[in-house]
């Protein structure tokens, strides 16, 4: 049977039956059934002092012996299918245990990003309709304010409370769960606009994990063997709907950390002893800042997967460190419907080739004109499955707003915004989102190209690149920097002048910064993507302030 007409993708190679997990908690039992005393989960003595738990690990056992008693509650008190739950525990273990034992009870859990405010939280209460918010105790009174702003009721608890009676009965209290009932509502970063809900079901998450554990190549993940760590949130869907899945699937470990901590990242690897790591591009680049030792490669890691490394680094970070960084593109929407990734010699490291599609995925390149480009030649993006159902393993839709949905989906593709070239050898290599693209005259600059470069400064800590309005040329390219260390006025104008230079030798000298804002933190989301659109309504701020440094007559061709 091919991967695209298998119910569960991968499945097999993960060694379940297909018809023993219509659902994601189903998926968990028939794990804890097979791999009882193997651990599920770990949490690392730093990660525990952070959050104020306790370190060690969970097996699949005691972890399903919780989540049935965490489901008895909850069915207690009245929750059921049609319902939707909020989970803001940031990546406590806890967060994992409620969402299999609501998802048991056909509930569906929204992910509930700890940095959001007022009228985030106002928005997404609101949006989402959640009956019940299970949360940090310091940020229930956060919640409250919002239900009672958006009007909705909202029942609230932490993690180790009993479950309070549901403010709403169940709106299908009678269904029963499987794999198109809603599993999740997970909303996009929003770093172009208010974010959208995207509903996803129980075949996404399965399908997503299932994908990953037998996607094989230098991506094989073993049978009960694998512990892989990942500083990602769970209210990302790598970390959410791959890492935890694959584990799930594959009766491997999952290490959650609460956050990436560069100084500290290596002793973690070690400490847990991880075969496998997730990243984003942020983090290579900040990995090999640090200095050269010995034990670079004194670690038990097979593989990284992730996506967005610089790729001037990609080939050093992999020759000092020792171990692959498997680039992949997908999106929240796509899940594993359409995912690519370049797990399969030749990777041709250091050119933002992400490899190509499978047979169950296809891939069309399009141009501003609507024709298809040149090999070699950008187009955007367009992805749907293989097989009858174009839309089998995506997301169900966005809540509340099938005009949006409709518009993704226009044509019968799904239309991803990422702007792509196709080489000679069938290759995809990610060029830049459409929307981060910088038109200066007539040249098409992307800001991720851009960004990889500054960052490779050492006095660079991170940066982000934006377009700013210019009256002769467009567009003109605007960096904000932040440093390892403050600078005064004096020192910025000669730090700006320097990551020109530094700019200059390795780009097109249109690419170079015409204005660098020196600036104490970039707009990120919880995944550390950076606010495109809070960014892009800074750059039109910005020219003009003291701390933003004119740098458009340093930008010359160089030899």
């Amino acid at each position: 049977m091919s991967a695209s007409s298998h119910p569960f993708p991968g499945s097999t190679a993960a060694g379940l039956e297909p018809a023993a997990q219509p659902t994601v908690a189903t998926a968990f039992a028939a794990a804890a059934a097979r791999w009882g005393d193997r651990p599920f989960v770990q949490v690392l003595p730093e990660t525990a002092a952070v959050y104020g738990i306790e370190a060690g690990e969970l097996s699949y056992a005691q972890a399903l012996a919780r989540v049935q008693s965490l489901r008895a509650a909850y069915a207690g008190a009245g929750y059921g299918a049609g319902h939707r739950v909020g989970l803001l525990l940031e990546n406590r273990p806890a967060f994992l245990l409620h969402w299999f034992a609501l998802n048991a009870l056909g509930v569906s859990v929204v992910p509930i990003n700890a940095d959001l405010r007022s009228a985030e939280l106002e928005y997404l209460v609101g949006h989402s309709e959640i009956v019940l918010a299970v949360a940090l105790p310091r940020r229930h009174a956060d919640l409250a304010a919002a239900a009672r702003a958006a009007g909705r009721p909202l029942a609230l608890m932490t993690y180790t409370d009993a479950p309070p009676p549901t403010v709403l009965p169940p709106p299908h209290a009678d269904a029963e769960s499987g794999l198109h009932t809603e599993c999740g509502l997970l909303y996009t970063s929003g770093t172009t606009g208010r974010p959208k809900g995207c509903v996803l079901t129980n075949r996404y998450y399965l399908h997503s994990g299932a994908w990953y554990a037998g996607v094989g190549g230098m991506a094989a993940l073993r049978l009960g063997q694998e512990r892989m760590l990942t500083p990602l949130p769970l209210v990302h869907m790598n970390a959410k709907a791959y890492s935890v899945m694959a584990m799930v699937l594959t009766g491997g470990c999952l290490i959650l950390l609460d956050r990436f901590h560069p100084g500290t990242w290596w002793d973690s690897v070690r400490a847990c002893g991880a075969s496998v790591v997730h990243y984003l591009g942020v983090m290579p680049a900040m990995l090999m800042k640090a200095p050269p030792r010995d034990d670079d490669c004194a670690h038990a890691v097979r593989f990284g997967f992730g996506a967005g490394v610089e790729r001037a680094l990609h080939a050093p970070f992999e020759a000092r460190f020792g171990f692959p960084l498997l680039e992949a593109w997908a999106m929240t929407e796509t899940g594993a419907g359409a995912v690519v990734m370049a797990n399969r010699e030749p990777r041709q490291v250091g050119t933002n080739c992400f490899g190509r599609e499978g047979a169950d995925v296809e891939v069309r390149l399009v141009a501003d004109d609507g024709s298809d480009p040149a090999r070699g030649e950008p187009g955007e993006l367009w992805v749907r499955h293989a097989g009858p159902d174009p839309r089998d393993g995506f997301f169900a839709g966005y809540l509340k707003d099938p005009e949006a949905t409709a518009e993704a989906w226009a044509g019968g593709w799904f239309h991803t915004g990422d702007i792509v070239s196709r080489d000679t050898d069938g290759q995809l290599h990610f060029i830049d989102r459409r929307k981060n693209v910088i038109r200066r005259s007539g040249e098409n600059i992307s800001a991720v190209e851009v960004e990889g470069v500054l960052n490779q400064h050492p006095a660079v800590k991170a940066c982000a690149v934006a377009a700013t309005p210019d009256a002769v040329r467009g567009d003109e390219v605007l960096a904000c920097v932040v440093l390892h260390e403050s600078a005064d006025a004096a020192a910025r104008a000669a730090l700006a002048a320097a990551l020109v230079e530094h700019a200059l030798q390795r780009l097109a000298y249109y690419k170079a910064p015409g204005w660098v804002a020196f600036v104490d933190a970039l707009p990120l989301t919880a995944s550390q993507k950076i606010q495109r659109g809070e960014l892009k309504a800074l750059a039109q701020a910005l020219p003009g302030q003291a701390h933003c440094v004119d740098t458009r007559a340093l930008k010359r061709r160089v030899g």
